[in-house]
């Protein structure tokens, strides 16, 4: 009996040690991804504009790291260390990030495809993809015109910013698909790595803002601090945001999500 015991208590510790499966992963994202959709349109949109707000963070860290370093070589590497800070705090505080649900509210929908699971996602996206922007449009607007930081941290957040403006429509919806990808793979991973979350996060993200890819939200406040400030014009607003949720969506919904659902399709998830 005893070692019966002894080697239940082994092959515990064992299942404890192992990491999760693709199949398992796909199981936890999927029922997180449920529990998202079945949350009530209020409770998505506040916390999608609590996100949009948090966000805002990752632009404050670069715009502050731009303030205080002078140019050269490594320069654009340091200003990437700021980039992750925002997901971070949306990420680790629950906030809902559109980016983030891609692939979340997408597994449900392609293991059991239906109207009324189609409904549900596209209601997630939309109420989360426009609670994200009215976030960070209100962030921007309180640099833009209230005496938030000083004017090195300001002039440095407009120095950031102004990099949107080097694509165009097709630049920025090819350069948010590896975005919305990577994004879609911090969800994944996740489950796997709850004790080395912030490393997870930061690792990846890191990879998104040297790699120079477009993310809808961040970006939006970016692009929504230079129309406040007068530096681009309305049009110029939407020819980023358009292609960057695209992007975003097609990286993240269309790609990650299939290949993570394909792989274990065949596995009776």
């Amino acid at each position: 009996m005893a070692d019966n015991e002894e080697k239940n208590g082994e092959t515990g510790t064992v299942e404890d040690l192992k990491s999760a499966n693709a199949l398992e992963l796909h199981r936890a994202v999927r029922e997180e991804g449920q529990a998202e959709l079945e949350r009530p349109t209020g409770s998505l949109f506040w916390s999608g504009v609590a996100g949009g707000l948090a966000i805002t963070a990752s632009l404050v860290a670069e715009g502050a790291i731009a303030a205080h370093t002078a140019p050269g070589p490594a320069r654009p590497l340091l200003l990437a260390i700021g980039y992750p800070i925002g997901f971070l705090i949306v990420i680790l505080g629950r906030m809902q990030l559109f980016t983030e649900s891609t692939v979340t509210a997408m597994l449900p929908l392609v293991n059991a495809p239906s109207w009324g699971a189609t409904g549900r996602t596209l209601r997630l996206w939309s109420v989360v993809l426009a609670a994200n922007f009215i976030g960070t449009a209100l962030a921007a607007a309180a640099f833009a015109f209230l005496p938030l930081g000083d004017a090195a941290l300001h002039a440095g957040m407009l120095e950031v910013s102004m990099k949107i403006t080097e694509h165009g429509p097709l630049a920025t919806f090819v350069n948010a698909v590896p975005a919305g990808f990577l994004i879609a793979i911090v969800a994944w991973t996740l489950p796997n790595a709850r004790e080395q979350a912030f490393f997870v996060v930061f690792g990846i993200v890191y990879v998104v803002a040297i790699g120079g890819f477009s993310h809808s939200v961040v970006g939006s406040t970016e692009t929504f601090l230079l129309l406040f400030s007068g530096k681009i014009g309305g049009a110029q607003v939407l020819a980023f945001l358009a292609p960057a949720v695209l992007g975003n969506l097609f990286g993240g919904a269309g790609l990650f999500a299939l290949l993570a659902h394909a792989q274990v399709r065949e596995e009776g998830v």
